[in-house]
Order: C-alpha cells, then sequence, then structure tokens
C-alpha cells in the first residue's frame, strides 16, 4: 500500500495564530500516527511562518511511524535535519518567500549542487527524494544526483482533475514509469485530496508515499481527524 504522509503545517499555522500551545503539535503527531498515518511531513520555512525549526526537535522523538522533513537545502536547513535525522529530507527548491511549493526543481542546473547536498545527507542515513515537475528528461537527470526518489508536483493534476482527468494523470504516469526505469522511488504531494487521490493511485498503482496537508486538515474540520485520516488510507487501497 502507497504510505500516507500527514503534512502537520497547517497545524502549526492555527497555533501560531494565537500564541501560545492550541493545538498542541505534539498531541497532534501523537493522534495522526494512533489514527493510522503512515508517516509525518513537516516543512519548516526560514520564517518559521508554521513550523518551527524546535518544533522538528520536540516532535522527532515521538515519531514511530516515518518522519520527512520537506524545505530548500540551505545551511540552516542542512544542520537542522543532520541533527533531527528524519527517515526521509525532500529537497524542494522554495525560495524563502515562497507560499507554498509551486516548481519542482530543474535539475541540469542545479545536479552538482543537488549531488553534494544528498551526498552529505545519505553519509547519515536519510533518505533523500527530490521535488520534480513531470519533464522526463529533467526526472532521468534527477538519477545523477544520487537521489533515492522524487516526489511529483501534483498541483497541475490535480487543477486538471475536474476537468478530464484521463488528460491530467498521462503525464504523472509517463513521468513516474520515467523514474521507476532509472531506479527512482516515486512519492507525489501537492493539492492532493479526497476527490483526486483515488485516481492518482490507481494510475500510479507503485508509488511509495503520498504526502498531505492543506486538504487533510481542512477536511477534518469537518470530519474529525480520525475519520479523516482513515478518508484518505481508503484512497490509497
Amino acid at each position: 500500500m502507497t504510505k500516507l504522509s500527514v503534512n502537520i503545517n497547517k497545524i502549526a499555522t492555527l497555533r501560531n495564530a494565537r500564541g501560545g500551545n492550541i493545538p498542541d503539535l505534539q498531541r497532534a503527531v501523537v493522534e495522526c500516527q494512533s489514527f493510522g498515518a503512515d508517516g509525518i511531513t513537516v516543512h519548516p520555512r526560514p520564517d518559521e511562518r508554521h513550523i518551527r525549526y524546535s518544533d522538528v526537535m520536540d516532535i522527532k522523538g515521538i515519531i514511530t511511524t516515518e518522519f520527512n522533513i520537506e524545505g530548500y537545502p540551505g545551511p540552516e536547513f542542512i544542520k537542522l535535519v543532520k541533527t533531527a535525522r528524519p527517515h526521509q529530507v525532500t529537497l524542494v527548491p522554495d525560495p524563502p518567500d515562497a507560499i507554498t511549493s509551486n516548481a519542482g526543481w530543474n535539475i541540469a542546473e542545479n545536479v552538482t549542487f543537488l549531488k553534494e547536498v544528498i551526498e552529505d545527507l545519505q553519509s547519515v542515513g536519510i533518505r533523500v527524494s527530490v521535488f520534480v515537475d513531470t519533464g522526463i528528461e529533467n526526472i532521468r537527470d534527477v538519477a545523477k544526483t544520487g537521489a533515492d526518489r522524487i516526489e511529483l508536483y501534483t498541483e497541475p493534476y490535480a487543477t486538471g482533475y475536474p476537468v478530464d482527468r484521463e488528460k491530467a494523470v498521462q503525464p504523472f504516469v509517463k513521468a513516474a514509469m520515467a523514474a521507476r526505469e532509472c531506479g527512482l522511488g516515486v512519492n507525489a504531494g501537492h493539492d492532493l485530496n479526497l476527490e483526486n487521490l483515488s485516481y492518482l493511485k490507481e494510475n500510479i498503482p507503485w508509488l511509495k508515499e503520498v504526502s498531505i496537508g492543506h486538504a487533510l486538515i481542512a477536511d477534518a474540520l469537518y470530519y474529525g481527524l480520525e475519520k479523516t485520516i482513515h478518508l484518505y488510507k481508503d484512497c490509497l487501497k
């Protein structure tokens, strides 16, 4: 089964809106796991507008599933993840002021940089995934960096799904096939939800992991966190 990693950034955003510790991020981590999440994802940014660097250290000891940290591999981020030692780091090309991830890496322009970062992280036992769009040659270039996996940036799929889901999914199927041919594992994330997740899984059955935050936390307002996690897990069966 494809693993569901719950991104808890939006829980931290809600906490930060009022200060204090409501909602309790550590409690959220424990409950997400007890309700069936296969992993926890965070994406700390330099301005700490949602997940703080201190949060990463606070929750790392209570994660009993898999821990995935996303981010741009600047010096402070690299220092953080080498200290926290998550199971996986997902490298994204976000500038510091990005509202959310909105594009994958241009690998050819960054291959030397990424290769050095990936070697550094793998040397301490961290699996590395690289956030990419569906360009086939770009994905083949990922293999040159030594990365373990790619994470497909799925916003274009989510946008196209209501109009023509077959057309929307085809570039992602082709990209996932290219990655598999190169020996790369395939993750996916961004704007996946209860409407479009099952169809993506149906067409790319070898997906290893999806990372979902915004839609899942929004759905939890209506259904409750436990039921919501079960609904997303059902989409991945």
